[in-house]
């Protein structure tokens, strides 16, 4: 085992095999503006549709009646969604309602998690504020690794010396990158979660993990002891970008909830219109080349059609992350951009 192997890049976009446009469509982009471009895809996707089907929209209308039938069953299936997701969303949340033990209980264990923090950062209290308590982590982290090449500088084993530079300075340099993103990020947006998803903790585990294996025969009271503190404070960070993924997801389906309610009620009214007082005889002319009942048709469904295509937008992003995050600690479920085979043995 004399060398480290190809380690993943350090933010999770290059870590990823997916194209720069996916991954920024999946996780970076705002919610709403994604929604906005399926709405337009729906949009010119029916208009495409129309514009190449053998017979047009107004000849069917005077046959059938595929416009009420649309919106007829449009207004049952967003009464009966919208219900559906929030009641989802309200059993989700309904973890944060307890009796006073479990409220105890977990006040307890944030206060215990908390100390162990303050113990690895050396401060009498750790911030209260979630970008501020990870960039202290961070900042520990970084610290303990530059104790922990101090600790080995007197080492006669010049391969244990090398390899702990090398991973001391790829750590402290990916730590400054990380805490220069947390500087400005305020938790409820994405930037508190993608700063910590960025800092792959988990690979400096099992290198540091690797280090000392290889060269326990090198490690003396003081580097043992520095290295336990390095560990520590890369395992805290693990736990405390766990818990505040995990807020993060039910600040978002809190989100989506409200944001479901907006888009729901005026989605609601233009259905009901179209089914109470659409006339096509009433509408007339083309524009662009276009049928103006198309046209009608075409927008009306896309607005009605809205809520989902927010639910998909925020479902996106939930999904993915909780895809790339499913293991803690190092361990590697999906191919990463590392360019060759982990030398563990």
């Amino acid at each position: 085992m004399s060398g480290d192997g190809s380690q993943p890049s350090d933010t999770m976009a290059e870590r990823s095999d997916d194209p720069t446009w996916k991954h920024e469509l999946l996780l970076n982009a705002n919610r709403w503006l994604v929604t906005a471009g399926l709405m337009v895809f729906v949009a010119v996707g029916l208009l495409f549709v129309s514009e190449f089907s053998p017979v047009s929209l107004r000849a069917l209308m005077g046959e059938k009646e595929p416009v009420h039938t649309l919106f007829q069953a449009l207004v049952t299936a967003l009464i009966t969604g919208v219900t559906l997701v929030v009641t989802i969303n309200s059993l989700v949340l309904s973890q944060e309602l307890g009796a006073v033990e479990d409220q105890r209980e977990r006040l307890e264990g944030a206060l215990d998690f908390r100390e162990r923090v303050e113990a690895s950062i050396d401060a009498p209290i750790s911030p209260p504020e979630p970008a501020s308590f990870v960039q202290a982590i961070i900042a520990a982290s970084e610290e303990r690794a530059n104790d922990f090449r101090e600790a080995v500088a007197d080492s006669h084993d010049e391969e244990f010396e090398e390899r702990v530079d090398d991973f001391v300075d790829n750590l402290t340099t990916h730590a400054d990158s990380i805490r220069d993103d947390l500087g400005d990020a305020q938790f409820g947006t994405y930037d508190v979660v993608k700063a910590a998803l960025d800092y792959n903790y988990s690979w400096k585990i099992f290198r540091a993990r690797r280090i000392q294996n290889a060269h326990a025969d090198s490690f003396t009271d003081e580097t043992r002891e520095a290295y336990d503190e390095l560990l520590e404070s890369l395992k805290l960070f693990g736990l405390a970008r766990e818990h505040f993924k995990t807020l993060y997801f039910q600040w978002e389906l809190i989100n989506l909830s409200r944001a479901m309610m907006y888009v729901a009620v005026p989605a609601l009214v233009v259905t009901i219109s179209m089914l109470l007082f659409f006339d096509a005889d009433a509408v007339s002319g083309t524009i662009l080349g276009i049928d103006s009942v198309v046209w009608v048709v075409v927008l009306t469904s896309t607005v009605a059609v809205t809520p989902f295509l927010l639910l998909i937008a925020f479902v996106l992003r939930i999904a993915t992350m909780a895809k790339r995050t499913l293991a803690i600690g190092p361990f590697i479920l999906r191919d990463s951009s590392r360019g060759e085979e982990i030398d563990w043995e």
